[in-house]
């Protein structure tokens, strides 16, 4: 009161020096302060555009094989060089002219509205730069509040003084709605008009401009009488900014556009499982959160192969019965690289997400007996190594326990059998006398060379596949054998890019070389022996039933529990792993439960690989190939009725030759030379 007092006792030149004082004081301050904003504002630095995005899933071809949006809402980031230049300039036209003028703020623009809601009485004109709309885009709600326009003031200074004009706009034509939950001009563009946003139309440009000042009012699809003469707005404006011309306004105008509303055609999920596959690797390989992954707008490229994909799905859903209530999972890969090409983990994903093919563990079988018989090689054992094949009791190290495994359907040889019919044969006496006499820790120690990395138990019947293991485990384990003793580990990502292709992670391939190239090409030999008939006699190899479906070099071992069914197997550039059985591990039910992974297998490898180049193993210079009886595994001769050549590490093949059916000239002449070769000496004194 005292001040006011005074104030109005003063004369009038004292009032007139007192307001220009405080004037000047209150000018200052705001000179000063708004200086004071613009160096908070440059040491803030640039703000985060932390803009929600759609994340999309590429297979290894580039097509496109799924996406993950925010609830709904489609988000595309594109440069400003892939948008039409028609749409940039219909943007700017209407709603910021002097955009690559000013500095953030347009004042004469501002006054012009002032005036405008004034002598309305109420708000009828908008003043907002396109980079007051991309900062309250990025960073605030719409609400109208004093505190919200101080913050998108702030907002628009950091833009303005930490990016250029085409960077704003390109994030500004990225982030506005255009209704329908398209975000960005590249989601409203393929949602509106099926196409990308530097293929579209002047027609199609203007009219796209038009719908951010109200989507609920401007979308052609919801109104096209207000979104034609909001159009013929934007033309005018672009005619009168020259660029383009006066006359093309009734022109475009008139003409007719088609709305495709794209997104609203649902799209076939591709590789569900496989793509459940991609997520558990981004989350528990890459540590990326699931923020990140569903709203980063990141560009996955993966290992699928589309073809490869298909015909695995198509094999599954043919060859099992549509009543069954069977499962399956399959797991195809390169063992070369790793990629994984195809993957399926289980018949429906909608109905049952849980993915058999990386979740679940279940016993092998026999499909564990190559593991062993590399053990085998490692200690001397050759595929001509003999062993007796009957009913066998093993009476265990603690005096009490015995063991008595039996062969498929009581089949025995009751005679001596070599390695590589064991291996086609299947013979479980065969595999528990190795792995008694070998020692069962040594079988668990080369599973793990392999990649195994389940919990074995060291027990005899390790040998058949008694302890669980999965599906990707044990078909990258075979792959160890497919690629020349090298491990390579399974590969579902190549590479990750941000929405700019900015590279966030790509993968760097490697491989280890874990056992011996001869001995896994000898291995690979053992192995295609599954499906020769050659080797055996008195029972068919276990490869008998699908040999007639293939058409180039292969090699692969079935397995069986009484509730699962295994095949693995490769050829050079694929190999894949094929389980069969029931969620509830009841036991399977009759043959066509049985006998469905061989079939998925073998239809599925020759389907993947057709018009594929044909490839041979690669033999390694250490190894020799014989021609021998295959039911003894002796040097043939001309009297043998049945021979095949195997391979065998040089050194360890074969010197005796097949007597079984009479000492022919031909052994007799090479008796004598080996005779003659030891000189006087060692003829006379042989003992």
């Amino acid at each position: 009161m005292k001040f006011w007092q005074i104030y109005k006792d003063a004369t009038k030149q004292q009032k007139i020096r007192w307001i220009k004082k405080w004037g000047l004081i209150t000018s200052g301050s705001l000179v000063l302060s708004f200086i004071g904003l613009l160096l908070l504002a440059k040491l803030m630095g640039p703000p985060a555009l932390l803009v929600p995005q759609t994340t999309i899933l590429y297979a290894a071809d580039g097509s496109k094989m799924g996406e993950m949006n925010n609830g709904g809402q489609n988000r595309y980031w594109l440069p400003l060089k892939k948008i039409d230049k028609n749409l940039i300039n219909a943007t700017i036209s209407i709603e910021d002219k002097s955009f690559y003028d000013h500095h953030g703020f347009d004042f004469k623009r501002i006054a012009g509205a002032i005036l405008a809601d004034i002598k309305a009485g109420s708000k009828v004109q908008g003043a907002s730069t396109i980079t007051q709309q991309y900062a309250r885009n990025l960073f605030l709600t719409h609400d109208k509040t004093w505190r919200r326009k101080f913050q998108e003031a702030f907002y628009t200074l950091r833009l303005e003084m930490n990016y250029s004009k085409d960077e704003i706009l390109e994030g500004y034509l990225n982030t506005i709605y255009y209704g329908h939950g398209s975000y960005g001009i590249q989601s409203a563009s393929r949602y509106y008009f099926g196409k990308n946003a530097d293929d579209l139309t002047l027609a199609e440009s203007s009219m796209l401009a038009g719908i951010p000042k109200g989507p609920g009012r401007y979308s052609p699809i919801l109104n096209e009488e207000n979104a034609k003469r909001r159009q013929k707005i934007i033309l005018t404006s672009m005619a009168e900014d020259g660029s383009i011309k006066k006359g093309k306004i009734k022109e475009v105008v008139s003409e007719r556009l088609t709305y495709v509303r794209e997104k609203e055609e649902k799209v076939a999920t591709v590789a569900p499982y496989f793509q459940d596959a991609v997520m558990r690797t981004l989350k528990k390989d890459l540590n990326i959160n699931t923020n990140s992954i569903n709203f980063g707008g990141l560009r996955i490229y993966t290992t699928l192969d589309p073809h490869m994909q298909e015909v695995a799905e198509h094999t599954i859903e043919n060859r099992i019965i549509d009543n069954s209530n069977i499962e399956t999972a399959l797991v195809a890969m390169d063992p070369r690289n790793g990629d994984v090409k195809a993957l399926v983990g289980g018949r429906d994903f909608e109905k049952s997400p849980f993915n058999r093919a990386i979740q679940a563990k279940r016993a092998p079988g026999s499909t564990f007996k190559p593991f062993l018989y590399y053990t085998a090689l490692e200690h001397g054992y050759t595929a001509s190594t003999p062993i007796k094949s009957e009913p066998t009791t093993f009476a265990m190290a603690d005096g009490v326990t015995k063991y008595k495994p039996k062969n498929f359907k009581n089949r025995y040889a009751n005679d001596f059998i070599t390695m590589a019919q064991a291996l086609a044969l299947s013979d479980n006496i065969y595999a528990v006398k190795t792995n008694l006499y070998l020692g069962p820790d040594k079988l668990v120690k080369t599973a793990k060379k392999f990649g195994i990395k389940s919990e074995l138990e060291g027990i005899p019947s390790l040998a058949l596949g008694s302890n669980a293991v999965g599906v990707l485990e044990l078909t990258k384990a075979y792959g160890v054998f497919a690629n020349g003793g090298k491990r390579t580990d399974p590969v579902f990502i190549t590479k990750i890019t941000d929405s700019k292709g900015e590279v966030l992670y790509e993968h760097k391939y490697e491989g280890k070389q874990v056992i011996d190239e001869n001995k896994a090409f000898v291995m690979t030999d053992l192995l295609a022996g599954t499906f020769d008939e050659k080797l055996n006699d008195y029972t068919s190899v276990t490869g008998s039933s699908i040999n007639h479906y293939l058409t180039r070099p292969m090699a692969g071992k079935s397995g069986s529990t009484p509730n699962d069914s295994w095949m693995v197997g490769y050829a050079p550039q694929l190999v894949t792993g094929v389980w069969v059985g029931y969620d509830n591990n009841e036991e399977l039910h009759d043959v066509n439960d049985t006998g469905y992974s061989k079939r998925i297998w073998a239809q599925f490898m020759e389907g993947a690989l057709k018009n594929k180049q044909i490839l041979s193993f690669k033999q390694p210079e250490g190894v020799t190939a014989v021609t021998i009886n295959p039911q003894n595994g002796k040097l043939a001769t001309e009297s043998c009725p049945v021979t095949r050549i195997s391979y065998y590490e040089k050194g360890t093949e074969p010197t005796e030759f097949c007597d079984e059916h009479g000492v022919s000239k031909e052994i007799k002449d090479k008796l004598e030379k080996k005779e003659k070769k030891k000189g006087f000496f060692k003829r006379i004194f042989s003992w």
